[in-house]
């Protein structure tokens, strides 16, 4: 059983959370979200918002500084051996997101990068009263869509904080 080795990305001025799976291989050896070289999700973060994410460091000061959170559905589960694949999951157990949400109430829109992780929510969370919001996955593993086509569906993060501020 893998537990989730790190604590949300959150603080008190977030008005967003994206919500992944759970971390990949590559995410637990760096200890900190999306950190498979080849994961798109920060490349798009960074152009959405104009920044250098090249660093760790950077991009906690870009998530704090425009007010988005990250977290995982799933706080423990087992993982076949092999790749980080979402298929590859299972006796999946999830965080608790609704304490999460009470700790943080300027939570105001979640998204979920991937099926896997919006299923979770769907599944879990039924009660929940925040809009939630499907996004395409930005795991070198979906590569059904161009990166262009996946930064046109992030811009939505963008104008969701703009909207909140």
């Amino acid at each position: 059983m893998l537990v989730h080795p790190f604590e949300p990305l959150i603080d008190a001025d977030s008005r967003v959370l994206i919500l992944g799976s759970f971390p990949s291989i590559k995410s637990f050896e760096n200890n900190f979200y999306y950190a498979h070289p080849r994961n798109q999700f920060w490349k798009i973060m960074g152009e959405l918002f104009n920044e250098d994410v090249s660093t760790t460091e950077f991009r906690k000061v870009l998530a704090h500084s425009k007010h988005f959170a990250l977290w995982d559905v799933y706080g423990s589960l087992i993982r076949k051996e092999g790749n980080s694949s979402d298929t590859n999951l299972s006796q999946l157990t999830p965080n608790d997101l609704d304490a999460l949400l009470k700790k943080h109430p300027k939570i105001r829109h979640i998204f979920c990068t991937g099926k896997k992780s919006y299923d979770g929510v769907k599944k879990y969370f039924k009660d929940l009263s925040l809009p939630l919001t499907l996004l395409p996955s930005t795991s070198p593993a979906y590569a059904a869509m161009k990166y262009d086509e996946k930064l046109q569906h992030y811009q939505i993060i963008k104008e969701t904080l703009e909207k909140a501020d």
